[in-house]
């Protein structure tokens, strides 16, 4: 079970102190209370808090220092300021050194609950967003490969493996998985590093047009060919030539590619000398290649030349504890372009995302952030923001009762937590994660619709 929540709450009058600690902790939160500001300095200095309630008006060490303090030790936390002398002037004072909230006595305790839910919902998201920066793995070269996956762990290990050798490799994988990026990967992690990665789709030329693009041609060889053009194959020499969509390259076209691969020669269109290449040829299929041989579809022989080693990408459904950390670099990636500044995705939101399977896999999560950045209306992707079809999934189909009848809301309510419990494996802190309320609130409502077993 998590820990509950840390609050301190400093007050220096005894009954208001009393009180509030009293609230806080039946809302199932872990509260601290002390009754002057040095003594809320000390436990600052020793302990970590998730959120702050602090009188403004104290001898000695008053609000204003221990906001400062609690901002110093611990940069994430939130504040939140009571006093009972209200003014506009110390409320802006208060807002401008970073409080979160500003709270005049005498308050209703409804809204101290309301504010305190929600600062330590923002102190949760600051730190959770932390949490996933720090795991960001940025491999040598400057591409970067983010994964906490042990099984696309393994498969960069690999890749760093291949990428000390000249072997050929093909990358095998659903299309926007990543292909094109670990092509890039392992030609940066390789002796070729600092000759050229030039790539090119077999699947958006016509067999003509592909044989110009990879071997170029002499001036005169047909009409129009004014000027000799060198070919993809021979600019690539001294580094990598990225082949994607492979199995889309006719038939005449692969023997043509098979043999440049095996002689390292090319001769352009019209030409009559061989220019020799030294290539690494690293080619990308979202095909069952075997199968492509099997039905006569791909030359076993030049199966046998590119695919000396192969690596396949698992799709993103496979991955699914990436995708907060994949999120939080492409929501770095557009706050950047976009010069806004962006915070996190709501939990709502994150949950709807991570229940998803993603067809599109990573390409298509990253236009769904890029999305979200365009159409927030605040520091917070909300899954308001997300494509309705997403939306949808986190709405359960409604039925009628088996006697025909409509459901009331508890009914409703019982049924929805007990499908995200199920979907969670009984994981109470994921289930409460998603259903945006905290551990100690979900323990009530399983245990109101009697579902605490």
């Amino acid at each position: 079970m998590n820990e509950a929540q840390r609050i301190l709450v400093v007050d220096d009058e005894e009954v208001a102190l009393i009180n509030l600690v009293y609230v806080l902790k039946k809302e199932g939160y872990a509260v601290t209370g002390v009754q002057s500001g040095p003594e809320a300095v000390k436990l600052l200095a020793r302990h970590e808090y998730d959120l702050v309630l602090t009188d403004l008006k104290m001898e000695k060490v008053d609000g204003m220092e221990v906001l400062a303090r609690a901002r110093e030790r611990h940069p994430d936390i939130e504040v939140i300021m009571i006093t009972g002398y209200a003014t506009v002037d110390s409320a802006i004072e208060a807002m401008k050194a970073g409080a979160y909230h500003y709270i005049a006595k005498p308050y209703k305790l409804d809204e101290v609950r309301k504010v305190v839910r929600e600062a330590l919902e923002k102190t949760a998201l600051k730190r959770e967003n932390q949490r996933l920066k720090e795991h960001l793995k940025v491999f040598r070269g400057g591409v970067r490969l983010i994964t906490k996956n042990a099984r696309m762990g393994k498969l960069l290990e690999m890749a760093a493996q291949v990428a000390a050798t000249e072997s050929n490799v093909v990358l095998c994988g659903e299309s926007g998985t990543g292909k094109e990026l670990l092509a890039r990967f392992i030609h940066q992690a390789s002796p070729r590093k600092e000759g050229p990665l030039l790539s090119i789709n077999c699947g958006a030329f016509s067999e003509e047009l592909l044989t110009n693009e990879l071997f170029g041609h002499e001036r005169g060889a047909f009409t129009g060919a004014d000027s000799m053009k060198k070919g993809l194959i021979e600019m690539a020499h001294g580094g990598t030539l990225f082949l994607d969509e492979i199995t889309e390259m006719a038939l005449p076209m692969q023997v043509k590619l098979l043999r440049a691969i095996q002689e390292r020669e090319v001769l352009r269109v019209g030409g009559t000398k061989t220019i020799k290449i030294d290539v690494r040829f690293i080619a990308a299929t979202n095909r069952n290649l075997q199968e492509e041989v099997r039905a006569g579809h791909f030359r076993q022989d030049l199966y046998f030349r590119i695919n000396v080693v192969s690596l396949t990408l698992p799709p993103l459904a496979e991955r699914k504890d990436d995708i907060p950390l994949l999120v939080q670099h492409f929501l770095e990636k557009y706050a950047a372009l976009t010069g806004r500044e962006m915070e996190g995705l709501s939990p709502e939101a994150m949950a709807i995302l991570t229940r998803y399977d993603f067809p599109g896999n990573v390409r298509e999560l990253e236009n769904i952030i890029e999305r979200g950045v365009a159409l927030a209306k605040g520091p917070v992707i909300e899954a308001a923001q997300l494509p309705d079809d997403l939306r949808g999934l986190a709405i359960k189909t409604f039925r009628r009762r088996e006697d025909g009848e409509v459901p009331t809301l508890d009914e409703q309510e019982k049924a929805y937590i007990q499908w995200v419990l199920e979907e969670n494996g009984g994981n109470r802190s994921a289930t409460a994660k998603i259903l945006g309320i905290d551990r100690v609130s979900l323990w009530r409502k399983l245990k109101k619709y009697g579902l605490e077993k």
